[in-house]
């Protein structure tokens, strides 16, 4: 596989996606991007904008063994990973797998369970596998968890630790479609009754496993130079330098981001990495590392106000 053949199945995949989603083109870019990276997304926006729909498609469409979590406020650690339960026939402890073990896991209103709850995801997101009663369990190293949260109400809710946050490669904060696009999804939704259903909706596989697996090795050997490298190491540090922020960018946040661009660098073509590829996924990859200084947030600056600021400050090389 080469990088045109990366770029055609990114393209067929926006194809299938398009024939439930309208619109969210950036929400696909960083799927997609995370798929090549082998990174964990995080959705945030209010109900009724597709998040849940548009995970539901991206996993028809890549053809990945699909799991799906909601979270609620009794769920237990077991109800996640799974627990070993006797099995009176056999006189023996048999494991029973919980819906971690997929390959792509849709972890629905994640902010909804108490962080006991959200810590069994830790290990699975860091190492992709788990431990239960002393012995790990193995992944799948497409391993990816599409999380999604609603900002709006708070009661109910437990914030996610800056731990876990650290552990999604982006946040995503969806919004309302524009007009023309409301006026799309009411034309074409506006008579179905019931849930909508990707497979319904003609959404189709487009891609198997072992393309994948190929895409990722493509994306590991796009080139990235010594300048932009550099270029990411000073935007993660001026995340930590700036009077506008109590804690900074971790060095995990540095690496991330370059593996994101070289992704992002192979989505559009390229074998190697360049500036805007950087420029481009900075704010989803930083948004939730950064935690704003108290004189920002009585001034009312927002976190992609301050990256935004950041970005147009750190010279990119020419």
């Amino acid at each position: 596989m080469d990088i045109n053949e990366v770029r055609a199945i990114a393209s067929r995949i926006r194809t299938e996606i398009a024939k439930a989603v309208v619109g969210q083109d950036d929400a696909v870019d960083l799927l997609l991007t995370a798929l090549f990276a082998g990174g964990h997304v995080l959705l945030e926006g209010p109900p009724g904008t597709a998040k849940t729909l548009l995970a539901q498609a991206f996993a028809r469409t890549v053809g990945l063994d699909y799991g799906r979590i909601q979270f609620t406020p009794d769920l237990m650690p077991g109800d996640i990973i799974g627990s070993n339960l006797f099995n009176f026939q056999t006189s023996s402890f048999t494991l029973t797998r919980g819906p971690i073990f997929s390959e792509l896991l849709l972890a629905d209103e994640i902010n909804r369970t108490p962080p006991k709850t959200q810590a069994a995801l830790l290990e699975a997101m860091q190492e992709r596998r788990v431990t239960i009663d002393g012995q790990s369990h193995a992944l799948s190293s497409r391993f990816t968890v599409i999380a999604t949260q609603n900002p709006i109400e708070q009661q109910g809710t437990y914030p996610l630790p800056e731990a876990q946050l650290d552990r999604f490669l982006f946040k995503h904060v969806i919004g309302y479609p524009s007009p023309s696009q409301e006026r799309d999804i009411v034309a074409a939704h506006g008579a179905r009754t019931g849930q909508m259903d990707p497979v319904a909706l003609g959404v189709e596989t487009v891609v198997d496993r072992a393309s994948i697996d190929a895409a990722v090795d493509v994306v590991a050997d796009v080139r990235l130079t010594d300048e932009v490298i550099d270029y990411i190491v000073s935007l993660i540090r001026a995340t930590r330098d700036s009077a506008d922020t109590d804690t900074g960018a971790s060095p995990r946040a540095g690496a991330m981001l370059a593996v994101a661009a070289r992704a992002r660098a192979a989505l559009d073509g390229r074998d190697y990495v360049i500036p805007d590829d950087v420029k481009g996924l900075a704010t989803p990859v930083l948004r939730h590392r950064l935690i704003l200084s108290p004189a920002a947030e009585i001034e009312g600056r927002k976190v992609d106000q301050v990256l935004s600021a950041l970005v147009d400050q750190v010279a990119a090389p020419r």
